[in-house]
C-alpha cells in the first residue's frame, strides 16, 4: 500500500455529487475497522483470521462522531454496549485501522444518524451483544433486544435508511464483510493516529489498496 502525506488537507472530496446508486448526496459516512488489541478482539481474530474486527461508523472524515457497541470501560472487558468513539484515544489510541467511505442522500443520513441518536439517549438500556458473537460460529440468529455486537451494529443502522452493503445479515456481519463490499471505497490504511492527524492527506494506491490486501486473509465462513 502507497500512503502519501500532505499538508493541503483530506485526500478525497466531500458535499453534493452522486451516490453508489446515481442518487444525488450531501455527504459520505465512514465504515472504520480497527484493532482494539482487547481479549474479545484476539479472540475473534482466531476464529475469522481477519486482523481488524472492530467495526465502527463515523460522520465525517476526521473521525469525529464516531459510533459502535464495545467496551464502555476501558479496563472492564464485561462493560459492553453503546459507545462513542474517539479515535486515537482510550482503546483505539495506538490501533492500525482500515477506512472506507459510502455516499448516502439527505434523507438516508438524516434515517441512520436519528437512529443512533436514538440509541444514544436509551444507551443504559442496551448491551453488548455477547450471545450473538456465538450465534456467529453456530450459523444461527439469537435474537436479544436492544443489544448489539459492533458489526450487526453498524449493518443495522444502515439497513434502518434502507442502505444495503453487504448481503450478510446484520446479525451474521463480520468485519471482513465490509472488506468484501463493492459498495465501499477504501481510503486509508494504517495507524489510526496518522489518518486523524491534522493536514494530512493519505491515499491508496489501486493495487495495493485495501481490498487487494485484506481478503488475502484466509478468513474462516461459517457453516452453511
Amino acid at each position: 500500500m502507497k500512503i502519501t502525506n500532505d499538508k493541503a488537507g483530506p485526500a478525497f472530496q466531500s458535499g453534493p455529487g452522486p451516490d453508489n446508486r446515481g442518487n444525488t448526496i450531501v455527504k459520505e459516512i465512514y465504515i472504520v475497522l480497527t484493532d482494539t488489541g482487547t481479549v474479545l478482539s484476539k479472540i475473534i481474530r482466531r476464529y475469522t483470521g481477519c486482523p481488524l474486527n472492530h467495526v465502527s461508523i463515523a460522520f465525517d472524515e476526521r473521525l469525529e462522531e464516531m459510533y459502535s457497541f464495545g467496551r464502555v470501560r476501558q479496563r472492564n472487558p464485561f462493560s459492553g454496549g453503546f459507545v462513542k468513539e474517539r479515535a486515537g484515544e482510550g482503546l483505539l489510541k495506538d490501533a492500525q485501522c482500515a477506512v472506507f467511505r459510502f455516499r448516502v442522500t439527505q434523507d438516508e443520513l438524516m434515517r441512520i444518524r436519528e437512529r443512533i441518536l436514538e440509541i444514544e439517549r436509551e444507551r443504559d438500556r442496551y448491551t453488548y451483544n455477547f450471545i450473538g458473537l456465538i450465534g456467529v460460529i453456530l450459523n444461527r440468529e439469537i435474537c436479544r433486544k436492544r443489544a448489539y455486537f459492533c458489526s450487526q451494529f453498524v449493518v443495522a443502522m444502515l439497513a434502518s435508511a434502507g442502505v444495503k452493503i453487504t448481503d450478510e445479515p446484520a446479525w451474521r456481519a463480520q468485519a471482513r464483510h465490509f472488506t468484501q463490499s463493492s459498495q465501499l471505497e477504501p481510503v486509508y490504511e494504517g495507524p489510526i493516529r496518522n489518518f486523524v492527524a491534522p493536514g494530512n492527506i493519505v491515499t491508496i494506491s489501486p493495487r495495493r489498496g485495501i481490498r487487494a490486501r485484506l481478503p488475502r486473509v484466509p478468513f474462516r465462513r461459517a457453516a452453511s
